[in-house]
């Protein structure tokens, strides 16, 4: 492989063509965009003339390539088979969350990557943030304290589109909560550890189509903190500012638009050496705090680095199937507090 992982992409429309290979594949040191698969021919040959890779006509063409790793860009419900033939295949393979519809789905794909010796990584890009690998170091070094609570919000504005399959359950899984609801889980448990149990609330609130465009989690996490993840499709996107709250019993750290797609956002912390006795008063001041305001770092760049250093250093890679595996067991048993209205455990 020399110093270059030589990728290909399934599903080359989309994040794919939006993010993940211009500001991703693109321009990493130790990756080479080699060839491009999607059912969008058009799409699929517009993508390989921008940026200098072969455009083939089906999963196995790609596959033949002489590529070393793939990246699956695909709709959730195609996940499985297309993970499934790319281990098969010998290739490493990079996939986007959730990694399949369900917990089973995910243990065959992660059991097929063991069996045939390749790596499969999951594609939480936001914990490669640089404003939360800082909070990350923050809370590791104790500056917070012991966690006490956090909260993470993602929405935005999505109105009934044909042919969305985010729309629809059987083809992405779920709606807000599976497809932004995911990232916000995922956060919290990279920050407070794994969760223990969830309740959940889900619906539609606004748009009717089938799947949920409204939900609200309560997490319990192992280490006795608690959460809460509110994740919508109908909420205009300039009235959700994807808040990141994290608290500890030192002070804590708050962001406004760290969560989502750009470098960088607003993030602060208030954060104490010594919490001292009972101030009646319980004072507080209108400003303060120490902004966290570490060099960007464009996310999807850093996660394609980081899962192909991982390949040519021969470790696992940074965000693993372990995490994918993890997220889907927690967002299952949301869905399953919101059909049954009882607190599912996670573990």
């Amino acid at each position: 492989m020399d110093n270059t992982i030589k990728w290909g992409v399934i599903g080359s429309g989309g994040i794919a063509k939006r993010r993940t290979i211009p500001e991703g594949i693109a321009p990493a040191d130790n990756a080479e965009l080699a060839a491009v698969y999607d059912s969008n021919e058009e799409v699929n040959q517009e993508v390989a003339e921008a940026f200098g890779a072969q455009a083939v006509s089906s999963l196995q063409a790609l596959l033949e390539t002489a590529i070393d790793a793939v990246y699956v860009a695909t709709p959730v419900h195609l996940h499985y088979e297309q993970v499934l033939a790319s281990a098969q295949a010998g290739k490493h393979v990079f996939c986007e969350k959730p990694l399949g519809i369900s917990v089973r789905e995910t243990e065959e794909m992660i059991a097929a990557c063991e069996q045939a010796g390749v790596q499969l990584g999951c594609a939480f890009m936001m914990r490669f943030l640089a404003q939360h690998q800082e909070a990350l170091r923050l809370i590791q070094d104790g500056k917070l304290g012991a966690p006490v609570y956090g909260r993470a919000q993602l929405s935005c504005w999505f109105p009934p589109m044909a042919g969305s399959w985010r729309q629809a359950p059987e083809l992405g899984g779920g709606g807000s909560l599976m497809d932004l609801g995911g990232h916000c889980i995922d956060l919290l448990e990279m920050f407070f550890g794994p969760v223990a149990e969830v309740s959940c609330f889900a619906n539609n609130t606004v748009h009717a189509y089938a799947s949920e465009d409204s939900a609200a989690v309560l997490l319990n996490f192992e280490n006795g903190a608690m959460g809460t993840v509110d994740a919508y499709f109908c909420i205009p996107d300039a009235a959700s500012q994807n808040r990141l709250e994290l608290y500890g019993s030192k002070g804590g750290i708050l962001a406004t638009g760290t969560i989502g797609q750009g470098e960088a956002g607003e993030m602060t912390a208030f954060l104490e050496e010594a919490t001292g006795g009972y101030d009646a008063q319980q004072t507080r001041t209108a400003s303060g705090g120490t902004p966290i305001t570490p060099p960007p770092v464009n996310m999807y760049r850093a996660e394609i680095e980081a899962f192909s250093q991982a390949l040519l250093d021969g470790t696992p890679p940074p965000v693993g199937p372990e995490a994918g595996l993890r997220s889907q067991k927690v967002l299952m048993g949301c869905y399953e507090s919101a059909r049954t209205r009882k607190t599912i455990a996670t573990g």
